[in-house]
């Protein structure tokens, strides 16, 4: 039992520096970008990387 408890805590810490990780690349992407249209789709995925992959609604009528 404590080996499985073990494996699970490590794997929320390997999770958790993922998370670090995938924030920080999105938040560098954001602030590098100059191109008002890659700045736009960076921005979009830095707010999903904090938010979750729904946070954005997507407009229905094009």
């Amino acid at each position: 039992m404590s080996r499985a408890l073990v494996a699970l805590a490590e794997r929320g810490v390997r999770a958790e520096v993922e998370a670090k990780e995938q924030l920080k690349a999105s938040y560098n992407r954001f602030l590098t970008e100059n191109d008002p249209a890659r700045k736009n789709e960076a921005g979009k995925d830095l707010i999903r990387t904090i938010f979750g992959k729904d946070a954005i609604a997507e407009d229905p009528v094009l």
